[in-house]
């Protein structure tokens, strides 16, 4: 199981669904929010490759989804083969 990374901030209702849909597959996640904090905003972009919206979502460092790719690969069942350490 690859470790899980996302960057949130607390009024964001795109974290929130895709935190749930994360629980939901029983994964565990370490959360880094990114509110106040333009640091870790800062280390979240370099890492997305420029993107600066949240969440943003890592698995084992490497860049994975945002909110709407998390929910697009889940119902196309690529989420399920990136956990199980399979490409896309």
């Amino acid at each position: 199981m690859p470790e899980i990374t996302i960057y949130t901030t607390a009024a964001c209702p795109y974290c929130r669904r895709a935190k749930d849909l994360l629980r939901q597959k029983n994964l565990a996640f370490t959360e880094i929010a990114v509110d106040g904090d333009p640091q870790a905003r800062r280390e979240m972009a370099a890492k997305a490759h420029g993107r600066t919206t949240v969440p943003q979502i890592f698995f084992d460092g490497v860049h994975v989804a945002d909110c709407d790719e998390l929910h697009e690969l889940a119902l196309s069942g690529k989420l399920d083969l990136l956990l199980a350490g399979e490409t896309q």
